[in-house]
């Protein structure tokens, strides 16, 4: 069995349509600027998944579009290894210091760079941070940071988490919006 393929669509390009042991659901996502993916669950033949594709060209079409006229920031420089290490020990530092302010317990950090999200919080209570997030202004390094932190304590994205986010840092829908429109990652 393959593990992916990729197909060519007219004003769209290139879709990689790749298996994947996690996706319970045909899942298409594209990245700037214009990189498209398909996860495809196993059990699921890539001719399925790839005419679901043919069915949401328009929405990936949209989607490329609104990259391309967007003006936000893209971040995608590759730190040397002095600024990667100067960036480590700063959000570590950042990080053990909203940790103790706010009364949070993690088990260990990591910093990857990270495709599609700024950060994560597993289970167990280990949070990694996409290293990229170094380039932003402090205040949204803050927020990525208190947001991964709040996951040690609620695991979702719930009407309690966003309010117990906004006794935080106040208006958590607001500066999550402004990440998410000023802001691009490009791995």
């Amino acid at each position: 069995m393959a593990k992916s393929i990729t197909i060519s669509l007219p004003n769209v390009g290139d879709v990689l349509l790749e298996r994947s042991y996690r996706a319970k659901h045909i899942n298409i996502s594209v990245k700037p600027p214009s990189k498209v993916r398909v996860a495809v669950p196993v059990g699921i033949k890539f001719d399925k998944a790839q005419q679901i594709v043919e069915q949401r060209k328009d929405w990936i079409r949209n989607q490329i579009r609104k990259f391309s006229n967007s003006t936000a920031k893209r971040l995608d420089k590759r730190l040397t290894e002095a600024e990667l290490q100067h960036a480590k020990a700063y959000l570590s530092e950042r990080l053990k210091t909203l940790a103790k302010r706010h009364g949070f317990q993690y088990k260990k950090v990591s910093f990857k760079s990270m495709m599609t999200r700024w950060g994560s919080c597993s289970s167990k209570n280990n949070i990694s941070l996409n290293i990229l997030i170094a380039q932003l202004p402090k205040e949204l390094q803050d927020y990525i940071i208190l947001h991964e932190l709040l996951h040690t304590r609620i695991k979702n994205h719930s009407k309690a988490y966003w309010a117990e986010l906004d006794n935080l840092i106040g208006n958590a829908k607001r500066i999550d919006s402004m990440l998410k429109k000023d802001y691009v990652i490009y791995n």
